[in-house]
Formats: structure tokens, sequence, C-alpha cells
């Protein structure tokens, strides 16, 4: 899942629905020196500014967590770059963490001293988003998936993303209008990488081959649900937490797919700003987001990603959709975003374009 939904809109649908009154996670108290407060800069509503979470920290430590936000991660590297010292943790896509690394602007996070990473499944702790010169610069947070979403007892044999271009669901497909997304698919459908395809113009044609089937070109979760409940569609590429809150809270008959050629993975990972002074308590702070006893509080009670550690993945309900949906036996499927240079994500939006205009003709 992208940024377009998880971060910027997560707490527009949730808001704080945590009280301040659930039972507090246990967090190890450590002396921090004289700190009293940290900054964590994210997006809004985006987890480590639940209330719950804040108040239970604060107790167990005496650290008051105090926010800053952004609304693109354009902003983020901005306000790391030009706010010297006025953060102490920040959220960081993992496509983005080796541009923050080569600018200065995070360190080398000691793992040693984040005792709940032991718990995080290898695949993403050592991501190689996230590892630069053999050094981890993120601890991985939360993660997910753009994959097929199809309706439940009408789409049967969602086995590849061929399924988009199969003349049995001529005017029964929603897309999502992404660039960067959709090029993904292509890529996936001929057998490239995600990140740094070769051949853009065999997925521009697999795109256009869509065009009989494309129903409706999606932009938001609120859009897809209403699409959805009103029949307009049965497959659909679909981020995977959509997926569990549209079964969830909206009882909507999506099935959640992993086609045979894999999917679309994101990793949001938490790092410690170079100009921090407060590092140790930073790390007290992320060692805490990645605790099981938060994410399950968090994951059932507001609903989120799926956590990058397995322990916690582990302690959710076994009925639990976020957890039957978040499989680790995915993550080997999966090919993760990474970052791109400015003229191939130019590149991908320009392919994107000119099969949207196919569409329309």
């Amino acid at each position: 899942m992208t940024a377009h939904f998880s971060r910027r809109t997560f707490h527009a649908l949730f808001g704080s629905a945590l009280g301040t009154g659930l039972v507090a996670t246990a967090v190890p108290r450590r002396a921090a020196a004289a700190t009293t407060e940290i900054t964590v800069l994210n997006w809004k509503g985006y987890g480590t500014d639940e209330a719950f979470a804040i108040k239970a920290f604060a107790e167990a430590t005496g650290i008051t967590v105090k926010h800053d936000y952004f609304n693109a991660e354009a902003e983020m590297l901005t306000k790391l770059r030009t706010n010297p010292g006025a953060y102490d943790v920040v959220l960081i896509n993992s496509a983005r963490t080796q541009q923050a690394q080569a600018e200065g602007l995070i360190d080398a996070v000691d793992l040693s001293a984040v005792a709940n990473a032991k718990d995080v499944a290898a695949p993403l702790k050592d991501h190689p988003n996230l590892q630069i010169g053999g050094k981890p610069y993120g601890v991985a947070w939360v993660w997910g998936m753009n994959s097929l979403g199809v309706r439940h007892g009408k789409v049967t044999e969602a086995q590849s993303w061929a399924i988009f271009s199969d003349p049995k669901y001529k005017g029964r497909l929603a897309l999502f209008d992404d660039s960067t997304t959709e090029v993904g698919i292509g890529a996936l459908l001929t057998g490239q990488d995600i990140n740094n395809p070769k051949d853009l113009k065999a997925i521009t044609a697999a795109l256009k081959a869509m065009k009989p089937n494309v129903k409706l070109i999606w932009s938001s979760e609120d859009e897809w649900n209403k699409a959805f409940a009103a029949d307009a569609f049965d497959i659909s590429v679909y981020w995977s937490g959509a997926a569990a809150r549209s079964a969830k809270l909206h009882k909507l008959p999506v099935d959640f797919v992993v086609p045979n050629e894999g999917a679309i993975g994101w990793l949001d990972s938490l790092s410690v700003p170079a100009s921090s002074k407060k590092k140790e308590a930073a790390l007290q702070f992320i060692n805490y987001m990645i605790d099981p006893k938060f994410y399950v509080t968090w994951a059932t009670q507001a609903g989120a990603p799926a956590s990058a550690n397995a322990a916690a993945m582990g302690q959710l309900p076994a009925d639990d959709l976020n957890r039957q949906i978040h499989k680790s036996e995915y993550l080997s499927k999966l090919q993760f975003m990474s970052a791109l240079p400015d003229d191939r994500r130019q590149a991908f939006n320009d392919v994107w374009e000119e099969v949207k205009a196919f569409y329309a003709k």
C-alpha cells in the first residue's frame, strides 16, 4: 500500500479510536538522562500518535511524546533538512531510506538497543531498502501489499494478474489511479523488476490489453468501498490492509489474493534523525512501537497495517482478518517498492497517462 491511503487518510477514517483508558503496554523503564520529551515526525493518525500509546509510554518512561506531521514524503525530507535537532524519531517509507541516509539525515540504528527487534521478520529487518554499508538505517515497523481484491463467490480463479485482461470480466475491472502501482502490475505481468523495468513498451501493451475490462479507475478507499458495494466491479488491484477493513468494517464480500507472479510490497520503518540529541529515548520509543502488546491493541481496536514483528502478528486472534491476509509466506512473493530516480518516476507517469488516454478513447 502506498502513501495515498495508509497515512494521509488513516486518521480521517478511524479518528482517535483508542481511548486513554486501555491497559497500558509494559515498557521497560530505562534511564534516559534528563530526557523528558521527544518529537516524532509522521503522518497524522498513523499509530505513533494514538492517545493510549502516548499515555502508556509516558507512564512507563517519564518521556512525553510530541508530534509534527507531514502530508507527503518529499515534505518529510524537507522538514528533516530544514529543522535540524527538531525531531527524534521519523517514519520513513523504506523506499526513501537510502535517499535520507545519503543526505546525512538519519543515523544507523543499533538494533541491540531495540529489544523487540529480535522478533522482526528477517526479510523485513534485513531488507535491502534499510541496509546501507552493512548497517540498518531504520527499524522495520509495518508493511502491506498491493494485490488482487476480488468478489467472494463470484471470482474463484484469481491466480494470475492475467485475470485483468480475461474476457470473462469485461467491464468488471477497477484499477488504482497510481502510476507506480499500475506500472508495477505491468512489470509483474511481463516478468520484470517493478522498480527498474527495462521494457516499458511491453508494460504499456499489457496495461492497454485490459481496456475492455476496465470499468473504474479509483483513487481512494472510500471510493473503492462504495463502488464495490454497488456491484460496479468484481476484480481490482487493492491494498491488503484496506481489504481487511472492507471486509471487517463494511461487511463487503472481498477476498484478497496474492497471484502466482507475486505482488507489490511496501515497508514503513522508524528511523532516528542524525541531528537528534535524544537518541536513547528515541530508541526506547521505537522499541515500544514494535512491541506486540502495543500492536495488538492498535490493530484490533483501530485497524493497522501488518506488523513487521512476527511475534506481534502471532498474538493477533486466529480469526483476525489482518492476520489471515498478511501471511508470512507472502513475503517471499513480494517485490518491495524502492526509491525511484526522478527520470524513472516521470517515465512511469508518462506510461500511465498514455494508458489512461487509451482507455478513454
